[in-house]
C-alpha cells in the first residue's frame, strides 16, 4: 500500500505514465493511418472522374465502372478468378476435413512430427522457390495452360496449414459422440458427415475464408502456369491495364480493384456474422 501511495503522489511517475500512454496512442494512430490510406483510396478513386495516386474528395462519376464492363478481358478475368477460387477452396476444405479427421482419430507413429514438418516446409519454402519444379511438374502431366493445373498447385500449397488448423477442431469433438453413432451402426463417413462436420463448421468456415483470400489474390501460380490471356484471373490481368502512353490506367485499375475486392469482403462479413473467427476447436466440456 505504501508503494502505491508513493507512486500516485509522485509527479514524475504520473508524467512518465501519461507520456507513455500518449506515445502509445500516437503510434497506434500512425499505424492505423498507414493502413487506412490505401483503403480510402480504394473507396474514393473508383468514383473520381480524374483519379490520381493521392486520396482526395472525388468528382463523382460511374464511367470508371462502365470502362471495366466494356473491357472483355476484365470481365473474363473476374469470372476466371471466381472459378479458380470456388473450386480450389472447395478442394482445400474437403481434403482438409478428411485428412484432419484421419490425423485426429488414427494413431500412427510420427503423426505430430509429420504435421509439424508439413507446416514448417509450407511456411519456409515459398512459391518463388518452387517456381521451376512446379512448372516442370505441371508440364510433365500435361496441365500447362489449364485451370486444373492451377487448382492442383493452389490446393497442395494450402493443405498443410489447413490441416494444422482443422485438426485442433477435430480433436475438440468428444469421442463419445462417435462411439454412440458406431453403436447405432453408422459408418466412418456417416460419422464425419453427420456428427463431426456440423460441430467443426466454424473451423471449416475459417479455412474457407483463409483459402479463398489467398487463392483470390494469388498472382505467381496462374502467371507461371497459364499461357492464354483468356484464362488469366483478375490478379494477373490487373497488371496489364495501361493506357496508350504506357502509364497505368488509374480509372480502370481503381474501378476494377474495387469490384475485385467485393466478393472477399462479403464472404468475410457473412462468415464472421454467422460463425465468428477462431483458430482453435471449442466444445466446452
Amino acid at each position: 500500500m505504501s508503494s502505491l501511495q508513493i507512486d500516485e503522489t509522485d509527479p514524475m511517475t504520473t508524467v512518465k505514465a501519461l507520456l507513455s500512454r500518449i506515445g502509445l496512442y500516437l503510434f497506434a494512430v500512425i499505424v492505423g493511418l498507414f493502413f487506412a490510406v490505401p483503403m480510402l483510396w480504394l473507396l474514393t478513386a473508383p468514383f473520381d472522374a480524374t483519379p490520381g495516386l493521392n486520396v482526395s474528395w472525388p468528382s463523382f462519376t460511374l464511367d470508371n465502372f462502365k470502362g471495366v464492363f466494356e473491357n472483355p478481358r476484365a470481365v473474363t478475368s473476374l469470372r476466371n478468378s471466381l472459378v479458380l477460387a470456388v473450386i480450389a477452396t472447395g478442394c482445400v476444405v474437403v481434403s482438409a476435413a478428411f485428412a484432419g479427421y484421419a490425423l485426429s482419430r488414427v494413431r500412427i507413429p510420427g503423426r505430430n512430427l509429420l504435421l509439424y514438418m508439413l507446416m514448417l516446409f509450407s511456411a519456409v519454402v515459398s512459391g518463388t522457390a518452387t517456381m521451376v519444379p512446379t512448372f516442370l511438374l505441371i508440364y510433365e502431366i500435361g496441365l500447362i495452360n489449364t485451370h486444373t493445373g492451377v487448382v492442383l498447385i493452389l490446393t497442395g500449397g494450402m493443405l498443410p496449414t489447413a490441416l494444422f488448423i482443422l485438426k485442433d477442431f477435430m480433436d475438440s469433438v468428444p469421442r463419445s459422440y462417435e462411439e454412440s453413432a458406431q453403436v447405432a451402426g453408422a459408418s466412418s463417413i456417416q460419422i464425419l458427415k453427420d456428427i463431426v462436420v456440423p460441430v467443426v463448421r466454424p473451423g471449416l468456415a475459417v479455412i474457407a475464408v483463409w483459402a479463398l483470400v489467398n487463392i483470390w489474390g494469388d498472382f505467381l501460380t496462374p502467371f507461371i502456369l497459364l499461357r492464354s490471356a483468356d484464362l488469366y484471373p483478375a490478379a494477373v490481368v490487373i497488371y496489364n491495364f495501361y493506357d496508350e502512353t504506357g502509364r497505368p490506367d488509374l480509372s480502370l485499375v481503381s474501378a476494377f480493384a474495387f469490384l475485385y475486392s467485393i466478393p472477399v469482403v462479403l464472404m468475410y462479413l457473412f462468415v464472421n456474422a454467422r460463425y465468428g473467427f477462431r483458430f482453435h476447436g471449442g466444445i466446452k466440456r
